[in-house]
Formats: structure tokens, C-alpha cells, sequence
């Protein structure tokens, strides 16, 4: 029996959506026109041209139909071509209609394992370096958050890496965990343990400059708003205010990154289901040059609306609960130190 694929990603909606758009994209500038004589190329035509003969899946004893009409026309009249999304509004309705409510949540624990010691890690390894660098190393200046901001990113995301590989993976195809699990274990084989890693590269180009952004633009609107107010330390306001401004501002300008990033990571299990070699670039430049050269400008920034829309709230969400708790904590201390005086 055949059973029509869904192409839509599986994880919290903001994320979901994001992943949508640039998988959409690049399956878009994946795809060419196959020859109308034949649907099923031999073993030679289809180790020489991978990408133009990505037709079937077969899993679990099922055929599912990638590619079935020529230049999208309509070939039967039972078929229904796969939803496009002309937007984040018309993905979230659509990807609720069709797989349900409870879809926009699938693939959160891979997503909260992976969130909650990155975070920890990650705001941790950013309040030691800047006040290592500010009070240890006597280093003054907008320059501190920076740099503390860029080496905390680095060593969480080394540290976080497969898990992102993972949930990556999980968001891009519908894989259940045995499935996930064989896909890695192959990859692992064919590829070592570093294979774990894939995307590392591109992954810091994004993240890096977007913490060292982020850090940098946060630190200067909080202080610009506690001197507007003429207050000491910033409120949950200011720093909800600061925070959201900052992650715009990074997840705009660190965006192609993400972009091919998610283009990378997505290809794990690809290779491994079509048995042939990839010929695509592995440069994290190459394929920023391929994308324009397919898509354009606007290929680099697939996903613009719905990373905005994740990042600025997020980033928001997180901080000022975060200097909300340390404020909270730092006074809950003192005050025990002066009962116990």
C-alpha cells in the first residue's frame, strides 16, 4: 500500500514553522525536472544523478512518493500535491489542520534536553568570563560582553552539538526514535563518531556572532534604559525590552547561517537511504554561494519571519527571567547573611 509523505517538521511550533520554511527551500532548489520516459532510473543513472532521482522512500516496508509529477502538473487524478506554505500565518494553520494540534509540540523532550544544559552552560560560562575579564583581567569597556558572549556560545555549542544534530533531524523528517536511532547509528559507521558533529561548523558561524551580538547590543540598550529611568538595575521590563531588541537584531543579521546550518543537517540519512556518494558542497561558503545562485538573495533568508518570531520572545522570556532570578536569589542571600551577623 502507498501512502502519501508528509513533508512538514515535528517539534515546538515557532521552531516548526522556521524548519518548514527552509526545508521547503531547499527542497525547492533540490529539485529538477526528471525525464518523462522513465520513473525508475538503473543503478548507474541513479549513482551519477542522486538529486534527480530522489522518487521513492522505502521504510518499514512502505513506499512513500517523493517526487511523482513532472514540473508539478498533476499526473492522476487521486494524487494531491504536498502543501506549500506561502507564509508563517499559512504554515501554522496548514500543519494544524493536517497533522493536528498536538504536532506543533511533537519532538519537545529531544528539544528541552537539549535547551535546558545548553542554557545552564551557556549563562553560566557568560557571567564567570565577564567578570573574570572585568574584574580579573582589569579589562574595561563595550567590548567585555562581547567577547565573554562569543566564548560561552562556543563551548556550549560544542558541548550541545549532537543533541541539535538530533533534533534537527527529528524536526526535518517523521522519524520515531528507533528510526532516529538507526539513521545516527549508520551515519556513525559510515562516518565515525565526529559525524555526530555534522553541522558544527556552520552552527558556530551563526551562534557565535549571534551571542557576541546579542551580549553586546543587550548590555547597551539595559544600560541606556536604567539611564533614561534613572534607576541602578534594570527591571524585568528593561530587561524583557533589551533582550527582545537584541535577538532581532542577532537572528537577522546572523540568519544565512541558520540557514545553511539547517541545510546540512537535514542530509543526515539522505546518503545512507539513497546508497550513492553526495556530491554537494560541504563548505559552509560553497553552499551559501549554490543557495544565491538558486534562490537568490532571498534563499539565504528562508525563515526570516518565523526565526524573528522565535528568537526576539525567546530571547526576551529567557534573559529577564534570568536576571530576574539572579536579582531575586542575590537578594534572598544577603538577607540571610544578615540574620545570621
Amino acid at each position: 500500500m502507498k501512502r502519501a509523505p508528509s513533508f512538514k517538521a515535528k517539534t515546538t511550533p515557532s521552531p516548526k514553522l522556521r524548519l518548514n520554511a527552509n526545508h521547503q527551500q531547499a527542497k525547492r532548489s533540490r529539485s529538477k525536472p526528471a525525464a518523462p520516459e522513465t520513473c525508475c532510473p538503473s543503478s548507474k543513472d541513479r549513482a551519477t544523478s542522486a538529486d534527480l532521482w530522489k522518487c521513492f522512500l522505502y521504510c518499514n516496508g512502505l513506499m512513500d512518493h517523493l517526487y511523482v509529477c513532472e514540473n508539478g502538473s498533476g499526473c492522476t487524478s487521486w494524487y494531491k500535491t504536498p502543501n506549500h506554505f506561502r507564509g508563517t500565518v499559512d504554515a501554522f494553520v496548514k500543519i494544524t489542520r493536517y497533522e493536528g494540534v498536538r504536532s506543533l509540540w511533537s519532538g519537545l523532550p529531544p528539544t528541552l534536553v537539549m535547551a535546558v544544559p545548553a542554557t545552564v552552560i551557556y549563562f553560566t560560562c557568560y557571567d564567570q568570563l565577564r567578570d573574570f575579564l572585568r574584574y580579573g583581567m582589569g579589562y574595561q569597556g563595550s567590548q567585555i560582553p562581547l567577547v565573554a558572549g562569543a566564548l560561552a556560545r562556543l563551548g556550549a555549542v560544542t558541548v550541545i552539538s549532537p543533541l541539535e544534530l538530533i533534533r534537527t533531524k527529528m524536526q526535518s523528517r517523521q522519524l520515531s526514535y528507533r528510526e532516529l536511532h538507526t539513521c545516527i547509528q549508520m551515519a556513525v559507521a559510515q562516518g565515525g563518531w565526529l559525524s555526530l558533529w555534522r553541522g558544527w561548523g556552520p552552527t558556530i558561524l551563526r551562534d557565535v556572532p549571534f551571542s557576541a551580538l546579542y551580549w553586546f547590543n543587550y548590555e547597551l540598550v539595559k544600560a541606556q534604559l536604567c539611564e533614561r529611568y534613572s534607576v541602578h538595575e534594570a527591571t524585568f521590563k528593561m530587561s524583557f525590552t533589551a533582550g527582545a531588541i537584541s535577538g532581532a537584531i542577532a537572528a537577522i543579521m546572523t540568519l544565512p547561517f541558520d540557514v545553511v546550518k539547517t541545510q546540512r543537517q537535514i542530509e543526515l540519512g539522505e546518503m545512507e537511504t539513497l546508497k550513492v556518494s553526495s556530491r554537494k558542497p560541504t563548505s559552509t561558503w560553497l553552499i551559501m554561494k549554490r543557495i544565491r545562485t538558486e534562490s537568490g538573495i532571498r534563499g539565504l533568508f528562508a525563515g526570516f519571519m518565523p526565526r524573528v518570531i522565535k528568537v526576539a520572545p525567546a530571547c526576551a522570556v529567557m534573559i529577564s527571567t534570568y536576571e530576574f532570578g539572579k536579582a531575586f536569589f542575590q537578594k534572598l542571600n544577603y538577607e540571610r547573611e544578615l540574620q545570621n551577623l
